[in-house]
């Protein structure tokens, strides 16, 4: 990772507040819903190769929308238990073994189910952050390009993540609407 977009994003962490992030996430919910009320079930589930894009892997490329979806559900889900156990003070060794790599990738079989899934992630998330009064200066882990995050930074990281596949979802479902 580039040591300037590493500083980058840290830097916007920084000065990023609570609320602001979860406006963010509301946001980028309201995308990734209104784009899968549009779409027919047998377009969420055609998977389509989108361009190359910042902070999209070679292998994340080749996504249903579905898929998309479910792989935000897994990422929403790791984050939120990561900053519980942060803001709680628990160990978060089964985290620590997260594989960036291999861990994130969606089911292949994700269909419409996956729409609700995502959105209650983002609730249980939001209630989650909302519930507790301090998120800055938690101990801190790793995330694998980033750094050391407390609780805070990785709220952030969860809106970040999110606007990052905004494009990628647009893109896809483009896609499929050639082809309903």
């Amino acid at each position: 990772m580039h040591f300037f977009v590493k500083q980058a994003v840290r830097t916007r962490f920084k000065f990023t507040r609570k609320g602001q992030a979860v406006e963010q996430i509301l946001a980028a919910q309201d995308i990734y819903l209104k784009l899968a009320d549009r779409m027919t079930t047998s377009a969420g589930k055609r998977s389509v190769t989108v361009p190359r894009m910042l902070g999209i892997d070679e292998d994340m490329r080749h996504w249903s929308y579905f898929m998309l979806l479910d792989h935000n559900l897994i990422v929403n889900k790791s984050i939120t238990a990561r900053i519980r156990q942060l803001v709680l003070g628990e160990e978060c060794r089964a985290l620590e073994r997260f594989d960036i790599k291999r861990d994130v990738m969606p089911s292949d079989q994700a269909d419409r189910c996956v729409v609700r899934s995502f959105q209650c992630s983002i609730v249980d998330h939001i209630r989650t952050v909302e519930s507790m009064e301090t998120l800055r200066g938690t101990a801190r882990t790793e995330h694998p390009l980033f750094g050391a995050f407390d609780a805070h930074m990785w709220h952030c990281m969860f809106a970040f993540h999110l606007q990052i596949h905004v494009k990628q979802a647009e893109r896809i479902a483009e896609s499929v609407r050639i082809f309903m």
